[in-house]
């Protein structure tokens, strides 16, 4: 079973895809030791990017059983490592950084060469998690249940003002501009009649204080004003997942032609 496929970008072939198993590398760059084709050869697997803004010897891929890792041999580029579904979530890989663990399950390198961004795609294998429902040790259960640190229901208008919030995110443009207040109103108006922009705006406001961004009213001490309280909710909800992607099926249709 292979560990992770390695895809080439655009500007390269198809062809070029490689398979790793757990344990097998994959060096890349310019003028990689061993060529692309060697995978097939019984060679130790390597890519070749031919761009003069690539290094010669650019880093190395090792795929192990549930993850990869990463290693940048350049002295000057730092690599980003991107998820695609993560509406922005990315780490970066600083200069002569060795097997940098990389958490994606689908993930994109991004390589800074001279004026253009090459890119790599990798699949990795499908995450491993613990079974809930398998009981756990002797005790472990008992006592005060465990608070959770961000409440929020689902079913509330306030979680759907915040879901409208982080669609264009959530649907592939991670550094899309946020809605508007208006604009969040004209979305939820089909499902949400009496939508308008000061009962949008209070939703806003009461997400604020749910999620602690800023104190309640009845505090006496009101905290230092929030600025761009929309981004730093987004930001908050897309970091921790509190709103997915699968969150997105409880917004009215989009109005054809919208772009999803």
């Amino acid at each position: 079973m292979n560990s992770i496929i390695v895809v080439p970008g655009h500007t390269m072939s198809p062809a070029e895809q490689i398979r790793l198993a757990p344990g097998q590398t994959l060096r890349f760059g310019r003028e990689p030791a061993g060529s692309a084709h060697s995978a097939s050869g019984g060679g130790p697997p390597a890519l070749y990017l031919p761009h003069a803004g690539v290094s010669r010897s650019a880093g190395l891929i090792t795929a192990t059983g549930t993850y990869w890792s990463l290693s940048n041999f350049s002295r000057s580029a730092t690599y980003v490592v991107e998820n695609p579904e993560g509406a922005g979530e990315h780490i970066k890989i600083a200069p002569g950084r060795l097997d940098a663990p990389v958490p994606f399950e689908f993930a994109r390198i991004v390589l800074p060469a001279g004026s253009e961004l090459l890119t790599l795609d990798v699949w990795a294998p499908r995450h491993d998690y613990a079974d809930r429902d398998e009981p756990g040790e002797p005790g472990e259960h008992d006592g005060e249940a465990t608070v959770l640190p961000f409440p929020l229901d689902r079913s509330s208008r306030y979680f759907l003002v915040l879901t409208a919030l982080c669609e264009p995110r959530l649907r592939g443009e991670p550094h899309a501009p946020l809605p508007t207040v208006e604009q969040v109103v004209e979305r939820l108006k089909p499902s949400w009649p009496a939508a308008n922009r000061a009962t949008v705006q209070w939703n806003i406001d009461y997400l604020a204080v749910k999620l602690r961004l800023k104190p309640g009213p009845d505090t006496a001490d009101p905290g230092p004003r929030l600025v761009g309280k929309k981004e730093t909710l987004v930001s908050l909800a897309l970091r921790f997942d509190l709103v997915r992607e699968q969150d997105l099926a409880a917004l009215p249709a989009a109005p054809a032609g919208t772009a999803r």
